[in-house]
């Protein structure tokens, strides 16, 4: 079954995610993140079981940068 893997680096280390079960792990670089998440997973699914509608191949990840207007964010602070 495939899962998918959202890594990002954090302070000291990579944290990663699995979003379609809510699973989180880390790791100092990215092979040991996906590594530990794939053990977290696997044992998510031993202990919870796999939720219906879990795994399914049409998920789109996509990045995308929102540039932040300085002026816009002092308005909303104030």
């Amino acid at each position: 079954m495939d899962f998918t893997a959202i890594i990002k680096k954090g302070e000291k280390q990579y944290v990663s995610l699995c979003p379609e079960l809510d699973v989180v792990s880390q790791g100092y670089t990215v092979e040991a993140a996906l590594k530990n998440l794939k053990e977290a997973v696997e044992l998510y699914i031993e202990e919870m079981g796999v939720p219906e509608g879990t795994g399914k191949t049409d998920t789109i990840i996509a990045s995308f940068e929102v540039v932040i207007d300085p002026k816009a964010s002092s308005i909303v602070r104030a």
